[in-house]
C-alpha cells in the first residue's frame, strides 16, 4: 500500500479532501459543498453538523480500502471562526460567520474599556473591530448570551476543532490564534492584556507549536494527528520553506492578499497601514498582510462589460495583452470604473463606457484594477528590501494582470505559480519532518518566470 497523508481542506465554499504520496503529489481528491443553514438570528453559517459527519465518513472509507496506507493526517481552514463547547465537548453555538455584523454597542463598550481603536492596529495587527477578529466574538457572546457564556469549557478555532474531533484533546496554535483575532499582542508575543482582564483566557486551551501531532491508535491504525493550521498562513508555508531570498507572495482570487513574511515592525497607527493586518508564521513570527477584494471587484465589473458589449461570458478569458491598446489608454488617463465592492478616493461617481470594443474597456478595468493592487502590494513591502513576487491563485493566469505588474513592478523579479493545492499543500507539509529545497516550487508548483515587456 502506498504511504500518504491526508488533509481536509475547508473553505468558505468547498470542502476538500486530498491524499499526498511522501514527495508531497497528489494522488486522490475529493470535494463537496454544503447548503449553509442559518443561526438563531437568521444569518447564514457553516452547517457544522454535516461537514463533521462527511469529514468521519470520508476518512473511514479510506482508512477501510486497501489501497492507501494513511500516516498522518492534518486540517487546513479559513479563520476567525470558533467552536465553542461545553464540559461534555458538545458543541453550545452555531458556527458564527464572521461576516455577521456585531452591534455596535458592544464595540463602544469594549472601546471604552480597552481603546483607543488605533492602538489595537499597531498591538493585535487587525483594525476593525468585528467577528473578523475571532476574540471579538467571545467578547460579544460573554455580554450578550452570558448564559451560554459561562457554559464554555473551551473555545477552539475551527482548525483545532477538526483535529478534535479525531483526539477529543482542546489545543491552540500560533497561526489560528495570530490571525487577525484581537487575541495576541505582537508587541509582547502573549495574550492581550483585554484577553486576562475578561478572562477569556480560560476558556482558550493550551497554545503549542503548529508542527505538533498525537500519535493515535485509530481503528487499529496507528497515525500521526495534526492540530491544523490556518488556510492563508499554511499556503504561505512552501514558499517560506523552499525560498532563501525575502518575497512578497500575492495571493489571489476572490480577495487579493499580499503577505509579507518579513517584516520586523509592528503595524503603524498611520493611515498608510489602515488596510493592512496580520497573519502569523507557524514560528509566532508576524506577517503582514493587506487585503483587496480584487477578483469580486473584477466578476462585478466584468459581468457590466458583458451586458454592455453583448459578449459571452467567457470571452475575457481569452484577451490577451496588447502594448498599443494599453498606451492609447495611459496617454490621457482617465479613471472610468465606479467600484461596487471596493472604495477608492480616485473612482468617477459613475463608470464611463467610452469605448467602441470591449478589448478597450477590458484593458482599462484591468489597468485601473492593477493600480489598486500595486498600492496593496506597495503597503505590504513598506521599507522592506524586497527583490522578489511570487503570484499564485486566479489573477496568475490573466495574461493583462501578469504583463501590467511585471511592468509596474521592473525592479523585481516576477513569478507565478499553480497551487491550486495551495493550503493543502501547506498542511501537509507542515505535520511532514521532510524539508524542501530550492526546487520545491518548479517541480510542485509549475513555477514560471515572467519579464516586462518592452518599452516601444
Amino acid at each position: 500500500m502506498k504511504n500518504v497523508t491526508a488533509i481536509f481542506d475547508i473553505g468558505k465554499t468547498n470542502k476538500k479532501f486530498f491524499l499526498f504520496d511522501n514527495d508531497f503529489h497528489e494522488v486522490h481528491k475529493e470535494y463537496i459543498l454544503f447548503d449553509e443553514i442559518k443561526d438563531e438570528d437568521g444569518h447564514p453559517t457553516e452547517n457544522l453538523v454535516e461537514l463533521q459527519k462527511w469529514i468521519k465518513s470520508v476518512f473511514e472509507r479510506i482508512i477501510k480500502q486497501s489501497k492507501y496506507n494513511v500516516r498522518a493526517i492534518n486540517f487546513s481552514t479559513y479563520g476567525a471562526s470558533f467552536v465553542h463547547l461545553d464540559e461534555n465537548g458538545e458543541v453550545l453555538t452555531p458556527l458564527y460567520n464572521y461576516t455577521k455584523k456585531l452591534e455596535k454597542s458592544v464595540v463602544d463598550s469594549f472601546l471604552e474599556s480597552y481603546g483607543p481603536k488605533e492602538t489595537f492596529l499597531k498591538t493585535t495587527g487587525c483594525f476593525d473591530l468585528s467577528l473578523l477578529n475571532s476574540g471579538m466574538q467571545l467578547y460579544w457572546i460573554k455580554y450578550t448570551k452570558p448564559e451560554i457564556f459561562k457554559k464554555i469549557r473551551y473555545s477552539l478555532h475551527l482548525p483545532q476543532y477538526l483535529s478534535y474531533i479525531f483526539t477529543s484533546v482542546p489545543l491552540s496554535e500560533f497561526t489560528s490564534i495570530g490571525c487577525h483575532t484581537a487575541l495576541w499582542d505582537y508587541s509582547k508575543k502573549d495574550y492581550h492584556n483585554w484577553v486576562y482582564k475578561e478572562e477569556i483566557n480560560k476558556v482558550l486551551p493550551p497554545i503549542v507549536s503548529t508542527e505538533t501531532s498525537i500519535n493515535m491508535n485509530y481503528n487499529g491504525n496507528r497515525i500521526k494527528i495534526g492540530i491544523g493550521i490556518h488556510d492563508s498562513s499554511a499556503a504561505l508555508l512552501p514558499y517560506v520553506r523552499s525560498i532563501k531570498k525575502k518575497f512578497v507572495l500575492v495571493s489571489t482570487g476572490t480577495w487579493s492578499i499580499a503577505l509579507n513574511p518579513f517584516t520586523e515592525k509592528l503595524l503603524s497607527t498611520n493611515s498608510k497601514d489602515i488596510n493592512s493586518v496580520n497573519y502569523m508564521r507557524i514560528n509566532g513570527k508576524p506577517v503582514k498582510a493587506t487585503r483587496l477584494f480584487l477578483g469580486n471587484e473584477y466578476k462585478i465589473q466584468v459581468r457590466n462589460l458583458y451586458k454592455h458589449y453583448v459578449v459571452s461570458e467567457d470571452y475575457h478569458r481569452h484577451i490577451k495583452f496588447d502594448y498599443d491598446t494599453y498606451f492609447e489608454i495611459i496617454q490621457d488617463f482617465e479613471h472610468m470604473y465606479k467600484w461596487e465592492s471596493i472604495s477608492d478616493q480616485d473612482m468617477p461617481l459613475k463608470t464611463k463606457f467610452p469605448y467602441d470594443k470591449f478589448e478597450h474597456a477590458y484593458h482599462q478595468l484591468m489597468i485601473e484594477l492593477m493600480l489598486l493592487q500595486i498600492k496593496s502590494i506597495k503597503s505590504v513591502i513598506g521599507d522592506d528590501e524586497i527583490k522578489q513576487l511570487y503570484v499564485d491563485g486566479g489573477f496568475s493566469d490573466n495574461d493583462l494582470y501578469i504583463k501590467l505588474l511585471s511592468h509596474y513592478f521592473r525592479d523585481k523579479k516576477l513569478r507565478t505559480t499553480d497551487s491550486s493545492l495551495g493550503s493543502a499543500l501547506g498542511a501537509a507539509i507542515c505535520i511532514s519532518d521532510k524539508k524542501l529545497n530550492s526546487k520545491f516550487l518548479k517541480k510542485n508548483y509549475s513555477l514560471k518566470k515572467h519579464v516586462p515587456f518592452i518599452i516601444k
